[in-house]
């Protein structure tokens, strides 16, 4: 079953995280996630009214649905890089401020990646479906995913957000990837290391796990 990264625009109101819900749960039932529909609707309800409240009604935003793996992963994007959310201790009886508290019991693990001119609010559900063929749960590639969400907290990437092409994430983490090794080649150079055969190294024991997967 083909399940091509999925993305739509919206408008920050809280009219519009209904209308959100409902095209969540279309996707996923295309997808035969039912079984996650309704903690995935939490979640984008959650999100959406993170921007709603945070930011402000009006505001541009979008949300996106991939598979990574054997997780769902949902993207809200907005263009308020300085409104970053948090957990917060809420009160026993506040009206809010237990929204990413929500996210956090919800879901296996959630973030926020800085870009140029957005922020990318972002959360993983398991969806409890084997990994797709050529993948499995490597612990170096879990390792690396880590990396690079915190990376991408410090050194923003390089490429733009372009609504529409659903390939977003992907794309932000390819540049973030580019981005480490150059930084790890400098460090090399800066403590007298040979770089050149750093990468020699690394790329043949790339290879070697590679021959061995394939056992």
């Amino acid at each position: 079953m083909a399940r091509k990264a999925w993305d739509v625009e919206f408008t920050a109101h809280p009219e519009e995280v209904g209308t959100l819900r409902r095209l969540v749960r279309h996707r996923l039932s295309a997808w035969a996630l039912d079984e996650i529909v309704d903690t995935a609707q939490l979640c984008v309800s959650e999100l959406v009214s993170n921007v709603v409240t945070h930011v402000g009604p009006g505001t541009p935003g979008a949300l996106a649905l991939s598979l990574n793996g054997t997780h769902l992963r949902i993207e809200v994007h907005d263009p308020d890089a300085r409104a970053l959310p948090t957990l917060v201790a809420a009160h026993v009886d506040a009206e809010g401020g237990r929204g990413m508290a929500l996210v956090e019991a919800l879901t296996d693990r959630w973030g926020v990646l800085i870009q140029e001119d957005r922020k990318v609010t972002w959360c993983e559900l398991a969806t409890g479906q084997a990994p797709p063929v050529g993948r499995s749960d490597d612990p170096s590639v879990t390792r690396a995913e880590a990396l690079l969400d915190m990376y991408a907290t410090l050194r923003p990437p390089t490429c733009r957000y372009e609504p529409g092409l659903g390939r977003v994430g992907r794309t932000a983490a390819e540049e973030s990837v580019i981005d480490v090794i150059t930084d790890f080649l400098r460090w090399l150079r800066a403590h007298g290391c040979d770089a050149d055969d750093a990468l020699d190294r690394a790329q043949s024991r790339y290879e070697a796990t590679l021959s061995s997967s394939r056992r």
